[in-house]
């Protein structure tokens, strides 16, 4: 193959992995080779085209177990945990809530409806437990049941 083909390769790896797709650093490598080997044709230093993908093979192979770990563990450093939904969080309620019974209570600047899961009575400013949530509906139950 060109030199130029295989620096065009290599780029349109590179740039597919950086701008479109999250190949998880996969296509860095494969087409990083392919840069070290268009190069290396350029000079004259790899002129047999069997030489040339035996080459870009055993780059890519090399480079992705070697060294993509550590170079995808600097890239995207371990984020802390997110604590997915609100359940486990604490509601007050307005008014009085019956079991079954709805309304509406406030939740991280926003209302929602909240419906008591529980089997008691949860008394007005008395706080509550979500425990699930059913499409846009906290089931939520008092602290004490």
């Amino acid at each position: 193959m060109q030199w130029w083909a295989w620096i065009g390769v290599g780029a349109v790896l590179l740039g597919s992995e950086l701008a479109f797709i999250d190949a998880q650093f996969y296509l860095v490598f494969v087409g990083g080779s392919a840069l070290v080997v268009g190069f290396l044709e350029l000079m004259g230093l790899v002129p047999d085209e069997w030489l040339q993908w035996a080459l870009f093979g055993l780059l890519a192979v090399l480079s992705v177990v070697i060294f993509r770990r550590r170079i995808y563990g600097l890239m995207r450093r371990k984020l802390p945990d997110m604590k997915q939904g609100p359940v486990g969080e604490i509601v007050v309620l307005p008014a009085p809530l019956k079991p079954g019974d709805s309304c509406r209570v406030e939740y991280c600047g926003s209302t929602w409806n909240a419906t008591n899961g529980g089997q008691s009575l949860i008394l007005a400013g008395q706080r509550a437990r979500i425990d699930r949530v059913n499409g846009l509906t906290l089931v939520i139950h008092g602290e004490n049941s």
